[in-house]
């Protein structure tokens, strides 16, 4: 019985990797690409907890990016979700995470990885003007409701009221 279990080829597995180790979200030769857009912070002199380096937090953020899931569903191979999303956060207010995408964006094109034809906006997050071409005004500038004014009415006659109001007692 031995040989022939030796004696098996092993299908699909890899001697290489483990089940468990997740794959990584960019590759190397994505980051030789864009390394050079992410200063690397010296030590401080005062001292304190090194900075994470910036491909583990583009990664996290990336498989955020990928997998639609929440901040704290992170998988825990990555940097902590606080850390990516201040990453994040910093990233896109300096500029750094536009041109990280543009470049990628151009390196797949010109590798002819990119269907321009079946590109989408996507307006989950827009809000939608009830098919008004023209944007809808501000709350403070819609004019006052004709509910509104009976309820003044109602509310100003009851507490003009001669009815005594009962205090309750603690």
């Amino acid at each position: 019985m031995c040989p022939t279990l030796c004696l098996r080829p092993r299908r699909g597995l890899t001697k290489s990797a483990s089940m468990t180790e997740r794959k990584p979200q960019i590759t190397d030769e994505q980051w030789l690409l864009i390394a050079e857009l992410f200063a690397e912070d010296l030590p401080s002199p005062a001292g304190g907890r090194p900075r994470i380096p910036s491909r583990p937090c583009l990664e996290g953020i990336v498989w955020i990016l990928r997998s639609g899931a929440r901040w704290k569903d992170l998988p825990k191979d990555f940097p902590s979700p606080t850390t990516c999303w201040r990453r994040l956060n910093e990233w896109t207010k300096s500029g750094v995470f536009q041109k990280v995408w543009a470049r990628l964006l151009r390196k797949l094109d010109g590798l002819g990885r990119v269907r321009w034809e079946e590109v989408i906006a996507d307006g989950t997050f827009a809000s939608a003007k009830k098919g008004d071409c023209v944007s809808a005004r501000l709350n403070g500038a819609k004019a006052r409701r004709s509910w509104s004014l009976s309820t003044e009415r109602v509310c100003r006659s009851a507490s003009t009221s001669s009815v005594p109001v009962r205090m309750r007692s603690l």
